[in-house]
């Protein structure tokens, strides 16, 4: 008998060092950006239990070297745990403006995990 699918956006740091994480996506009436979860090396991490409620999301992670998986999707952030709504006027509201890159987990996607590597600090993807 099979167990129950799980549907899950997880993100596992296949690098050498710990990285923190922020995670941004839409919630159906907005943005919603959300950090920072504190990976070790090799370790995997759930940051949104469910099925993929959208088909793009956006990932910005720092390791304690000062190395960044980032892109060109500016959202807000903060150095401290933070959930912050919105995207717009990051510096005005009070806010870091923070590059994020973009996770396309397709049309159809239920569930999706996103690896951290050393190499060129360019995330992989998988579902």
């Amino acid at each position: 008998m099979a167990g129950p699918a799980h549907a899950d956006f997880r993100l596992c740091n296949d690098s050498s060092g710990r990285v923190s994480v922020a995670l941004s996506f839409t919630d159906g009436t907005g943005w919603v950006t959300e950090g920072w979860w504190n990976l070790k090396a090799n370790t995997c991490e759930t940051l949104l239990r469910g099925p993929l409620a959208a088909q793009f999301y956006y990932v910005y992670a720092m390791d304690e070297r000062g190395g960044e998986w980032k892109g060109k999707a500016f959202m807000c952030t903060r150095d401290r745990e933070f959930r912050i709504v919105g995207r717009q006027n990051c510096l005005v509201r009070g806010f870091d403006r923070t590059g994020f890159f973009e996770v396309d987990t397709g049309k159809d996607a239920k569930n999706w995990t996103v690896q951290l590597t050393d190499k060129q600090q360019t995330p992989q993807a998988r579902n």
